[in-house]
């Protein structure tokens, strides 16, 4: 396995680095409440050293009533600037269990202009598990402006991925678990119903990695192409609320397809609605 790559680094290289002027590592650690861990919490009983703590439940769009909604661009650079990010900085994400969580921050960075953004490989069990170091001591924060700017090319709102249910002009991955596809299992929150875009793709997050890393490229062309997927098509990315939807982005980016939009809404949004086309079954 590599050191580092594009989009993704190892415990090693990040170890190595540690207290480097301009790394940033970020603790972007979220949860699902049926999962029964406190990411707050956690990150205060012990975090990787200089991490800083990235709550997504407070970075959002404070106007929307969508989980985990993307905010503007400059609500983003108020949150990251008082973090101590730099755009310029090499920033690291991780969370718990490696390939969760750190992929939507991954992502909101890149929207946001950051242009050297990467993932902990096995996250902060792995790297706790290797014995490799943990502090509880607040992290200080030196001054910094993060001059963000929207890339809009990366974001798909519900207008655009209703276009593509109707004409078919890209594919939808769906990174749920296939019982929620299917309509089989309930969804988890309140007042959605179940099932999936016409037309979309099943492409579980969790498939996508094993042991909290990615799998190996050539790996995960053959789990698209078992999908359905071309990846000389574009692709709109979709979950349950946005966050592990980046799991299939960054799996993606990795095999050389940037031809991809994450659809920030996700079925929160379209399940949500009542005027909105649902499929169920495994096939659309």
């Amino acid at each position: 396995m590599s050191e580092t790559s594009l989009f993704t680094v190892s415990s090693a290289w990040l170890e190595e680095r540690l207290g480097q002027p301009g790394l940033s590592i970020v603790d972007a650690s979220w949860y699902l409440q049926a999962q029964g861990r406190d990411a707050k919490a956690e990150y205060e009983a012990g975090h990787i050293p200089g991490a800083v703590f990235f709550d997504q439940d407070a970075v959002v769009d404070p106007d929307s009533d969508l989980p985990h909604a993307l905010p503007d661009a400059a609500t983003f650079q108020r949150h990251a600037s008082a973090m101590g990010i730099s755009e310029s900085d090499t920033i690291i994400v991780y969370d718990g269990p490696g390939l969760f969580s750190a992929p939507r921050v991954w992502w909101m960075f890149r929207v946001m202009g950051a242009k050297d953004v990467r993932v902990l490989e096995g996250g902060l069990d792995g790297w706790r598990a290797e014995g490799r170091a943990l502090t509880n001591e607040p992290t200080r924060i030196a001054p910094t402006v993060f001059n963000a700017s929207f890339d809009d090319t990366r974001v798909a709102d519900i207008k655009a991925v209703r276009g593509v249910v109707e004409d078919g002009s890209a594919q939808i991955a769906d990174a749920r678990p296939a019982g929620r596809f299917t309509g089989e299992d309930p969804e988890p929150r309140a007042g959605m119903r179940s099932g999936h875009m016409p037309g979309a793709r099943n492409v579980p997050a969790s498939a996508l990695s094993r042991d909290g890393r990615l799998l190996a490229p050539e790996d995960l062309r053959a789990l698209f192409a078992q999908a359905g997927l071309d990846l000389d098509r574009p692709v709109v990315t979709s979950c349950g609320s946005g966050v592990t939807a980046a799991v299939i982005t960054l799996a993606l980016e990795t095999v050389g397809h940037t031809n991809n939009r994450l659809y920030d809404g996700s079925w929160s949004e379209w399940g949500g609605r009542e005027d909105t086309p649902v499929a169920t079954g495994r096939e659309s």
